[in-house]
């Protein structure tokens, strides 16, 4: 072989050495970066606590509406929410605690927009009326959430000592309100009970629907609203005095004066007889 053909063959050596050099680093640096690729996604779609929170009350909220309470398992609503089950637990002490919080962040939102609802209305009856629709449309369109708070949060023993039970009292404060300033704009009688007039109110408005709430049959949000809200309204408005009323008892005075003459007259004929 001659001399110019093993230098030639020498480079070529070089070459596919050097080629080789920069092909190894190639493959070297793509698995230090497939490497460092896992570790990047995770910082990036790492959660925030409240944003955390949120999505296991999201799939929480979804499982109770589907499931119930009883057959709600938090096993379901870690699979929904996409983390393991301690997670919830890092979280919420248990499953009643989860469903106590549903309800919380559900009444919330119901009382934001009562007020914004509120504030375009006046008139005594047409403010009581929009409180009740409010409330029969809630049970119309949430009534597997409304059976929760029935059934399993409000008739528990520790339920005075929830969240639940501060909102609800806030809940129902806003149509005794209502009533208050109707007795004040001189509409509404003075001597009504506040505590009677709401708890009228609101338990009209369940036993009216809870045959809709064991799925019979449907409920007609606006005719029912009607007639709760003209059936309370009547009750607690100032009757007017009718003026047959004040006759009647301009007549009853007469009588009993003449009926209190005539026994005196009996009296005093029976005094005379005997002198």
């Amino acid at each position: 072989m001659s001399i110019e053909k093993r230098a030639r063959g020498g480079e070529a050596a070089e070459g596919g050495e050097h080629v080789l050099t920069k092909d190894r680093r190639r493959v070297e640096g793509k698995a230090l970066s497939a490497t460092a690729q896992p570790a990047s996604r995770r910082s990036v779609h790492r959660l925030s606590r409240d944003r955390r929170v949120s999505e296991i009350m999201e799939a929480a909220r979804a499982v109770f509406e589907e499931k119930g309470f009883d057959d709600a398992l938090i096993s379901e609503i870690a699979d929904r929410a996409e983390v393991v089950e301690g997670t919830i637990y890092r979280y919420f002490d248990n499953k009643r605690d989860l469903m106590v919080k549903v309800i919380e962040h559900w009444y919330s939102g119901m009382l934001s927009d009562y007020d914004e609802g509120l504030r375009a209305i006046s008139g005594t009856r047409n403010r009581l009326r929009f409180m009740i629709w409010r409330h029969l449309k809630a049970i119309h369109d949430h009534p597997a959430l409304c059976r929760l708070f029935f059934h399993f949060l409000r008739s528990g023993p520790d339920y005075v000592g929830t969240s639940v039970f501060s909102l609800n009292r806030a809940y129902t404060r806003r149509t005794v309100d209502i009533i208050r300033e109707g007795i004040a704009a001189g509409e509404i009688r003075p001597d009504v009970e506040l505590r009677i007039a709401r708890d009228m109110i609101y338990g009209s408005i369940e036993h009216r629907t809870w045959a809709y709430l064991r799925g019979e049959g449907a409920l007609d949000i606006e005719r029912t609203a009607d007639a709760i809200t003209d059936l309370v309204h009547r009750g607690l408005l100032i009757s007017p005095a009718r003026p047959s009323t004040r006759l009647d008892a301009a007549a009853i005075r007469l009588e009993n004066a003449l009926d209190r003459l005539s026994r005196r007259a009996a009296a005093s004929d029976r005094t005379e007889g005997r002198t």
